[in-house]
């Protein structure tokens, strides 16, 4: 008899069958809901530990197809925003983006197929396979969608949890340290419903979410040095019009007057590429004057703007500071077919065929994404580039608070703009600091050092965010140890299990 029977003997029958491929489908989309802007949070625990329960009891089905039905409905049902962007602004007509987005959906699916290859390679007792395989190859994979050409680390577990007590551990292990303990009790609330040591488990479920609990009440920085006084500045200009010639002096009248309407403020933010030409066309015209004005009032403001490099004939997607000394940050973290063409020699043609401007920027090359605005350094990140709390931490523990610039008017009045507001408040936890988001057509965001929300935007709406932030010192364990901590618990975690497993023969595994 199989060292998991026992707990096959309480399971009901079709799950072995076809309608358990339908249950994988839901469980995904279903996971969805845990995300912004349902923010159902206990949805990611009970999702994935309806996938944790078809591996367990499954014998027709392989650990893979049913991983990988998961992640079609997760993804399917979470990323299909992509859509829009190509279909509004690729000019391919209504088929070629169904296509393009059903093949990401898909490869990112793959990601949950590989997990669940993983996971059903082992026979060991159901309790090592819920509590420690299944919970550390979950992460594991999410670690690995996080880097792997260029990464795409959308849709984390950990991001789920910015609300709930499993919150906690982002800062000391990481948003994949919130996705390992939503992962694992997971499997503790499947273990509770299948096993006899039932007071084991509870008390063990108990444990996790009460030290999570603990840590929020931790504070890891502290403040430093006086309050800001801030404005960002949301634009709302609708993104088939940005990049218009004859819309150009319509966007910067509209800038520059919130901005003098808003000099009493210490800081004032535009969005990413806010000014949609080059530096060096609006530098002696629009930039200088206003830098006089800030100058006189002793306020600074950060803006986005595309920067030619003439000597080499490449071009960024910058922030400046202004008033006061000059700095610059360039976004070095580019998205694959939209800012840069991977494999350029091969795939030229299809820059062409998407017809998406300015899809050809250079990286930005500083060792620290930091800039200096008056006397303080600031952790920098342009849209996409808050998803990697890996890259963000680099800032600190200089950075006294955080800036990101983003333009998500690319999906519209879709999940994006929500998930993504999400994913910044989870960067704002990690490192314990004010983040200031700074969007086009929203969601704009005061967060605080809890990743709480301050102030927000509306979306698609013209607006100015008015708050105060508190520039913040000291590291928490995650800015300075990075993801070492939690990869090594992952280890750990499948090296005290798999001496107790053994490899699946192919009977087994059918």
């Amino acid at each position: 008899m199989s060292q998991t029977e026992p707990y096959r003997s309480r399971l009901p029958r079709w799950i072995e069958t076809g309608p358990g491929a339908l249950l994988a489908l839901f469980s995904g989309a279903v996971t969805t809901l845990a995300f912004a802007p349902f923010n159902i949070w206990p949805l990611a625990i009970v999702g994935p530990a309806v996938l944790f329960l078809l591996w367990l009891k499954n014998r027709r089905w392989s650990g893979f197809q049913l991983g990988l039905i998961y992640g079609l409905g997760l993804m399917g049902s979470g990323v299909s925003w992509l859509h829009i962007s190509i279909a509004q602004f690729g000019n391919l007509g209504w088929f070629p983006p169904l296509l393009i987005t059903a093949l990401f959906v898909l490869i990112t699916a793959l990601y949950y197929g590989l997990a669940g290859w993983l996971a059903n390679r082992f026979e060991s007792t159901a309790s090592l396979r819920l509590l420690a395989i299944y919970p550390a190859i979950w992460v594991a994979s999410e670690w690995f969608r996080g880097w792997f050409l260029s990464g795409f680390p959308w849709l984390q577990l950990g991001h789920s949890q910015i609300d709930s007590p499993l919150a906690g551990y982002s800062p000391l292990l990481g948003a994949l340290g919130s996705s390992w303990a939503a992962a694992l009790s997971a499997g503790l609330l499947l273990a509770l419903v299948l096993s006899a040591g039932k007071r084991r488990t509870a008390l063990a479920a108990l444990l996790l979410w009460g030290v999570g609990w603990g840590l929020q009440q931790v504070s890891w920085t502290q403040p430093h040095g006086d309050t800001l006084r801030v404005a960002l500045i949301q634009g709302n200009i609708p993104q088939e019009k940005k990049w218009q010639p004859d819309q150009l002096l319509d966007t910067l009248r509209l800038y520059a007057t919130e901005t003098r309407i808003h000099l009493d403020n210490d800081l004032i933010i535009w969005p990413e590429t806010a000014i949609p030409a080059f530096l060096s066309q609006v530098n002696e015209p629009f930039v200088q004057p206003l830098e006089s004005a800030l100058e006189n009032n002793d306020a600074h403001l950060v803006f986005g703007v595309v920067r030619m490099d003439e000597e080499r004939q490449t071009y960024f997607n910058t922030m400046v500071s202004a008033g006061g000394l000059r700095d610059y940050y360039y976004k070095h973290h580019l998205v694959p077919f939209t800012e840069f063409l991977p494999f350029k020699s091969i795939l030229n043609p299809l820059v062409n065929f998407l017809t998406i401007p300015m899809s050809d920027f250079a990286a930005g090359t500083a060792t620290k994404p930091l800039m200096t605005i008056g006397n303080h350094q600031v952790g920098m990140s342009i849209c996409y580039e808050d998803a990697f709390g890996n890259e963000m931490i680099q800032a600190l523990p200089e950075a006294a608070y955080l800036i990101n610039a983003s333009n998500d008017a690319w999906f519209g009045d879709s999940l994006a703009p929500h998930q993504h507001l999400q994913i910044a408040r989870m960067r704002a936890l990690e490192t314990g600091r004010y983040l200031l988001r700074s969007t086009n057509t929203g969601v704009s965001a005061i967060i605080d050092p809890h990743g709480g929300l301050v102030k927000v935007s509306p979306l698609l709406k013209k607006d100015v965010l008015l708050g105060e932030i508190q520039p913040m010192s000291g590291s928490t364990p995650y800015a300075s140890l990075g993801n070492l901590p939690i990869l090594t618990l992952l280890l750990i975690s499948l090296m005290l299990a798999f001496p107790c497993a053994h490899v699946r023969d192919k009977r087994s595994s059918s």
